[in-house]
């Protein structure tokens, strides 16, 4: 077990007292006491290794499950002795332009809080410091604990938002910018392998509305009454976050969308060219298959002149086309 956990502490009247030798005890002694719990944090677990979480905190099997295979929807479930949150922290890596999705449990009761972590993506150090250094609020229990949590995962997913932003904005200026000359199939790519990304923001972000609406409600157990706006807070920034990534996915959407117009305009414009130069090729060739086939009575074959005429008359039929397709800007 000290593997995979990563902080274990008991706080009284929002303070941290002591990290105890062992979590069984520490918890008996959080419940004997109305001003104290227990915060537990692991790092992907084994089964094995959960079951004495498990059968300590009793928790419930399904959601046991759920903690340990990972790969579940954000969520929030409520239990006889324990309330139950799953959120999908997002990193942003600025190297690759990609964003990949982690995932974070929380239990909650009466006297305690358990996270599990799975991914690198969501380290609870800087949260469990923040709430250390605020006793205020560290003193309303577990409650502050799943309010600092989702609120440190929402204020994530408004820092990626705001890099996919920007990065959006450069890959716009890229096929918009009218001396474009890249390779358009590169360019493609590029744009649905940020829709990839875009789409796995929106699977994290997009479900986890319903859960923190419903935290900011009323009547859901384990939640203290009091914290019900700062649920609605963060409830608040999620939805602004959830706004901005759909705005991301409708302009490339329109950034897609304009580009294969732009592909289509430039095929077209090919396709001009190489009729206007098969136009002006098809006219000597024309000429010369007429005086090329071997008739002996055929006008003009014995004219001292006929030979340079026709030269003259394929140029001239030649920089007549060539001036008319130039003239209609087909050239």
């Amino acid at each position: 077990m000290p593997a995979v956990i990563v902080d274990c502490a008991i706080y009284r009247d929002g303070r941290r007292t002591e990290r105890p030798a062992d979590f069984s005890d520490a918890l008996d002694e959080a419940r004997a006491s109305h001003d104290a719990f227990l915060w537990i944090g692991l790092h992907e677990p084994t089964e094995t290794e959960f079951d004495l979480v498990r059968d300590e905190f009793g928790l419930h099997p399904l959601a046991v499950e759920d903690a340990l295979r990972a790969h579940q929807r954000p969520k929030l479930e409520v239990y006889d002795d324990s309330l139950f949150a799953v959120l999908k922290p997002v990193v942003y890596e600025p190297e690759s332009d990609t964003v990949s999705a982690d995932e974070l449990m929380v239990f909650i009761g009466d006297a305690f809080v358990v996270t599990v972590r799975h991914g690198e993506g969501a380290p609870l150090a800087a949260v469990r410091r923040r709430l250390e250094a605020e006793p205020e609020v560290l003193k309303h229990g577990p409650t502050a604990v799943l309010y600092a949590v989702s609120d440190a995962v929402v204020d994530h997913y408004m820092d990626v938002a705001g890099e996919l932003q920007v990065d959006l904005e450069e890959l716009e200026t890229e096929v918009f910018a009218p001396t474009s000359s890249g390779d358009s199939k590169n360019t493609a790519a590029r744009i649905y392998t940020f829709k990839r990304q875009v789409l796995e923001f929106r699977r994290a972000a997009g479900p986890l509305t319903g859960p923190m609406t419903r935290l900011a409600g009323a009547g859901v157990p384990f939640v203290h009454a009091d914290a019900q706006p700062f649920f609605r807070d963060v409830a608040d920034h999620l939805t602004r976050a959830n706004e901005q990534v759909e705005g991301l996915d409708r302009l490339l959407s329109d950034i897609l969308s304009a580009h294969l117009a732009q592909m289509g305009v430039r095929q077209n414009d090919d396709m001009r060219k190489i009729s206007a130069w098969a136009a002006m090729a098809a006219v000597p060739t024309m000429v010369a298959g007429i005086y090329g086939m071997n008739f002996d009575h055929m006008p003009e074959l014995h004219w001292a002149w006929t030979y340079p005429a026709v030269v003259g008359l394929m140029g001239v039929a030649v920089v007549g086309l060539h001036r008319l397709f130039k003239r209609r800007g087909w050239l």
